[in-house]
């Protein structure tokens, strides 16, 4: 096969969807001719960095250090994940096109598989970033939401559904796709297309405006903004400018464009002392790139033997993706023989915590959604750590969530 074609359809789906769409739409192509040259490229993406990441970087692990799974046992989660998510596309395909009649759009399965395969190019494409560490999460979870943009966007000129459709039929499918991929997930071969609804109109579908789903209009409508403003950049030939345009349409994709704190404010919050150690270091700093800005403050305290280390992350344009995972209910409960790890909410407040018997841990807390302190160290109980860190102004933090928040 022929990379440049596929290169010059990944940069132009990404870019310029509304510029795309249409042209997509008008393509001859077949179901073979789909699969071999450009699901089955860049399907492999994720799995193939996915492998990368757990068996030859391996996976940092607090308290324990690196690692990694076995080359066996990572190949064999590469080749599965690859086969399901072939699976998947297709699967999608078929919701796209029986749900179609529901939203007064044409049915096509060669659409509705078109459809499925270009709006997953932002979801694969980002499973580049499993290499980069921590932030490389955020950016494959934008990828994701980038994907269900582009899915809504191209609704209108691939399946000729009215615009005033799109929304709802976005989310159904995307509802029934979950569904049906857990499914999958759980037992592979046992494919079902139960529960698809036959006799539900747009009209008849509302959402609680402060859910997810009920958020996705008022998202939409926004990445529809941001990818025009792209396509003008696209246009106009400036260089700056189309990096600023694509940087703003990844702060909207983020949930928002937001200016993380000046290292000045989040300074006054390293106190001189934790838990009556004094502070030996402190570095503070804000870095940012295509419209992403984080501030970083890291401090240790030393003395008595023993030493703590607090630090404290403004995640600023990603304060979107924090929202989601509070919104998402995150919870962890491990135990093992040397210690545990726990992850829950308590009064609004996500909350992590780690023991080692050894006498070491860590204990975090995300504030206003936005900010997350951790402390972590030596201790004789997880509660020493968990004392150290309420010495911290939460409450002074929890204050700026808005700070720097683009008024809309």
């Amino acid at each position: 096969m022929e990379f440049e074609p596929l290169v010059a359809r990944v940069k132009a789906i990404l870019l310029n969807p509304g510029i795309e769409w249409p042209v997509i739409a008008t393509e001859s192509t077949t179901v073979a001719a789909l699969y071999r040259n450009y699901i089955i490229v860049l399907a492999a993406i994720p799995a193939v960095f996915g492998f990368i990441k757990g068996s030859v970087f391996g996976v940092d692990v607090p308290l324990i250090g690196n690692m990694r799974v076995s080359i066996g046992a990572g190949l064999s989660g590469m080749v599965l994940s690859y086969a399901l998510s072939l699976v998947q596309v297709y699967l999608i395909a078929l919701i796209v096109d029986v749900l179609a009649p529901t939203f007064k759009a044409q049915r096509s399965q060669i659409q509705a598989l078109k459809l499925a395969a270009y709006a997953f190019t932002a979801a694969w494409v980002a499973g580049l970033a499993q290499i980069v560490p921590w932030l490389g999460t955020l950016l494959v979870l934008a990828g994701g939401f980038y994907s269900i943009y582009l899915f809504y966007l191209g609704l209108p000129s691939v399946m000729k559904c009215p615009p005033d459709q799109a929304v709802a039929y976005t989310a159904v499918c995307i509802i029934v796709a979950i569904v049906l991929g857990a499914i999958v997930a759980y037992a592979v071969g046992s494919i079902t297309g139960g529960g698809i609804p036959g006799r539900t109109t747009s009209s008849d579908i509302q959402f609680d405006k402060n859910s997810p789903i009920g958020k996705l209009d008022d998202w939409t409508k926004k990445m529809e903004q941001a990818s025009k403003e792209v396509e003008a950049a696209q246009q106009s030939g400036d260089a700056a400018a189309q990096s600023a345009a694509v940087g703003n349409m990844l702060g909207t994709a983020l949930g928002g464009k937001v200016e993380a704190l000046a290292p000045d404010k989040l300074k006054p919050f390293v106190p001189n002392s934790l838990d009556s150690l004094p502070r030996t270091e402190l570095s503070v700093d804000r870095s940012g790139a295509m419209g992403m800005q984080i501030s970083e403050a890291h401090a240790t305290y030393a003395g008595d033997n023993r030493s703590l280390r607090l630090e404290i992350t403004d995640t600023g344009s990603a304060k979107g993706l924090v929202a989601l995972a509070g919104l998402a209910s995150v919870q962890e409960d491990k135990e093992t023989a040397s210690g545990f790890s726990k992850t829950y909410s308590d009064d609004g407040r996500m909350i992590h915590e780690e023991w080692d018997n050894g006498g070491s841990g860590e204990y975090s807390v995300v504030v206003g959604n936005r900010f997350t302190v951790k402390v972590s160290g030596n201790a004789h109980q997880l509660a020493d750590l968990k004392a150290a860190l309420d010495e911290i102004d939460l409450a002074g933090l929890e204050a700026l969530k808005d700070e720097g928040v683009a008024q809309e």
